[in-house]
């Protein structure tokens, strides 16, 4: 009898443990509805997205900088999965524990002064890469300090990601851990703190006067987020 009752206190503790952590993680939830861009806005460059069967095209446009789609809200801790397919020589990203000011700001960065132009999305970039270099998952800090983590020592996940195809993001964001996916491989993994919370934003890399990169588009499809507490 005192074994079963073990055993039923066991049981109860991993039921409620289990539901607990569901309760403190949440769902995911669609960050995008499939047919229109409410809930997102554009900011920086005047790149073109457009929505076409479930998914967000996003195409270059000439003389412009960095154009980022971005989420309305910001978000602090959280997992974002998302799929995503790039035009070969076309570099994007996607933004996370993103911001940018309404006007021009200068702040301290590690010791350093740095003025950010009104509207100039700034932070965290999980990298497309489809460049021979092959860095696609390793993280950039758009507008601040550069490459926090690339992809030089991590051969797998250079490797992993699928030139012409349909790609898998994962962005894992908990505190001051930051760990990113490439079709289920794990591709960073450090530590940085930053950046709290920011949007979520969808990159078109400017071109310049490259006439010959005009029209090159990046797709995204089932985008999701599960906040974290």
């Amino acid at each position: 009898m005192t074994y079963r009752l073990l055993s039923l206190s066991l049981s109860f503790a991993a039921a409620f443990a289990s539901t607990a952590l569901r309760a403190e993680e949440g769902e995911f939830v669609p960050l995008f509805d499939g047919k229109t861009l409410t809930g997102w806005e554009q900011h920086s460059g005047t790149a073109e997205y457009r929505v076409e069967n479930g998914v967000i095209i996003g195409k270059t446009v000439p003389n412009t900088g960095n154009s980022f789609l971005c989420t309305a809200r910001k978000y602090g801790n959280f997992i974002v999965e998302l799929e995503f397919k790039v035009a070969p020589g076309m570099n994007s990203g996607i933004q996370f524990r993103s911001n940018y000011y309404e006007k021009e700001t200068e702040v301290e960065i590690n010791g350093k002064k740095k003025k950010f132009p009104a509207d100039r999305v700034h932070g965290y970039q999980f990298e497309i890469d489809p460049s021979p270099r092959a860095f696609t998952g390793g993280v950039y800090d758009e507008g601040r300090r550069g490459w926090l983590f690339d992809l030089k020592n991590n051969e797998a996940a250079r490797k992993a990601f699928k030139q012409d195809d349909w790609n898998t993001a994962r962005i894992e964001c908990r505190g001051s851990s930051i760990k990113t996916f490439i079709n289920g491989v794990l591709a960073a993994d450090f530590t940085d703190d930053l950046t709290k919370e920011g949007v979520i934003a969808l990159q078109v890399h400017g071109i310049g006067k490259k006439t010959e990169a005009v029209g090159k588009e990046v797709m995204w499809r089932n985008i999701r987020i599960q906040e974290l507490k």
